[in-house]
C-alpha cells in the first residue's frame, strides 16, 4: 500500500521536488523532448499531480545548449531562485558519451514560475569533460555544489564531485571526487556514478546517489559522513557496499533512481524517484520516455540509516491524502 498513488507524475525522468520556505511544492524534471524546463508547484505533493506545467525556458536551436536538457533542478539560495541543468551541443557521442557540460539560470523575483529568468552559462569546474545531475545544499553556514562528471584519467562514464560555492554559479575550492564506480552493481551497463542528492539525519550528512545504466540496471548507492566532518576530506565519507535501492521484478519496477528528496505535510521524509514499469526497451533506454515519477514515504533505522524498503507496485490505492 502507498500513500500515493505510483507513478505520481508519468513520463517525467529525474525529478526533483523543492519545499520552499513558505511551504510550496515545486516540482522540475526531464521531459521527454529533453528541450524545455517546466516548473509545478502546489500547496501539496499530491497537488503536483494535476498542477499545470509553466515553461520557463526552451533551448536554444544551436549553440552548447541546444541539445539534451536533463536534470534540472530548483533551489532558492540567499533569496535567488536558481536552476542547474545539463546540455549538450549536439546528440553527438564522443568517445562513448555524450557532451553534456552543466548550466544555471537565476530568477532575482519572488515567483520562479512568472518572473524573469537569466541564464548564467556554464559552471566551469577544472576538467572540461562530461558533466551532469548538479545538486546544492547548504551545511554548516556553507553553500556546496555536488555533481557528476568524466575524469578521463579513471575509467568509467562519471564520478560524484563536491565544491564550496562563491556564488550559485562559481566554484570556490577545487573539487574534491567523494566516489567512484567500483562495485559490481555500480558498472552494469555502464561504470557510473551519478545523480547525488543531500540529506542530514542525526548525527551523520547523506549522499545517496544513481549507479549503472539507465535500464534495469540502474539503483541507488549511499555514502555518509559525521555531521561535524569536513565534508571537503574525501576521508570524512564511507561508502556502503551494497545497493539501498533496486529493481523489484515482482512489484514490476525497474531501474529506480536519480532521486531527491522532501518532506511531506507531516514533515515526514519523502523519496523522490523515477522507476519504469516494463524491462522490454528498444533502443538507447535514455530515449524511451517511460521512465516516471514516483514518491513514498521512507524510514530511519536504530543506527540513523535511511531504509527506502522496495519500489511499490504501480496503481496502489490511495490511502489518504490533504485536500489540495
Amino acid at each position: 500500500m502507498s500513500d500515493y498513488p505510483n507513478p505520481l507524475i508519468e513520463q517525467r525522468a529525474d525529478p526533483h521536488i523543492y519545499l520552499h520556505s513558505d511551504g510550496t511544492y515545486y516540482f522540475i524534471a526531464s521531459v521527454p523532448e529533453y528541450d524545455r524546463l517546466e516548473i509545478r508547484h502546489s500547496q501539496t505533493l499530491i497537488g503536483l499531480v494535476d498542477a499545470p506545467a509553466t515553461v520557463i525556458w526552451r533551448k536554444p536551436d544551436s549553440g552548447p545548449m541546444s541539445a539534451l536538457i536533463w536534470a534540472p533542478e530548483l533551489h532558492s539560495i540567499d533569496g535567488q531562485w536558481v536552476i542547474y541543468y545539463a546540455a549538450a551541443p549536439s546528440q553527438q557521442i564522443v568517445e562513448g558519451l555524450f557532451q553534456h557540460r552543466m548550466y544555471a539560470l537565476v530568477c532575482d523575483g519572488q515567483d520562479p514560475l512568472s518572473d524573469v529568468w537569466q541564464e548564467k552559462g556554464r559552471i566551469l569546474t577544472p576538467i572540461d569533460s562530461f558533466s551532469l545531475d548538479a545538486t546544492y545544499f547548504q551545511h554548516q553556514g556553507k553553500h556546496y555544489y555536488l555533481w557528476a562528471q568524466k575524469d578521463p584519467a579513471i575509467e568509467g562514464n562519471s564520478n560524484l564531485y563536491l565544491s564550496e560555492l562563491t556564488n550559485p554559479w562559481t566554484l570556490k575550492t577545487r573539487p574534491v571526487m567523494l566516489s567512484k564506480p567500483e562495485f559490481f552493481w555500480e558498472t552494469k551497463g555502464f561504470s557510473v556514478n551519478e545523480g547525488p542528492a543531500f540529506i542530514d539525519h542525526g548525527d551523520r550528512v547523506f549522499i545517496t546517489y544513481s549507479a549503472s545504466a539507465t535500464d534495469e540496471n540502474y539503483c541507488i548507492g549511499l555514502l555518509y559522513a559525521d555531521k561535524a566532518s569536513n565534508l571537503l576530506d574525501p576521508a570524512s565519507w564511507q561508502k556502503f557496499t551494497q545497493p539501498l535501492f533496486t529493481t523489484h521484478r515482482l512489484n514490476q519496477q525497474f531501474g529506480p533512481g536519480h532521486n531527491s528528496f522532501t518532506r511531506n505535510e507531516q514533515g515526514e521524509d519523502v523519496l523522490v524517484y523515477h522507476a519504469r514499469s516494463d524491462s522490454t526497451i528498444e533502443g538507447d533506454p535514455l530515449y524511451d520516455p517511460n521512465r516516471h515519477t514516483r514518491i513514498k514515504k521512507f524510514s530511519w533505522n536504530a543506527e540513523n540509516m535511511p531504509v527506502f524498503g522496495e519500489p511499490a507496485a504501480d496503481n496502489q490505492p490511495l490511502i489518504s491524502h490533504s485536500a489540495e
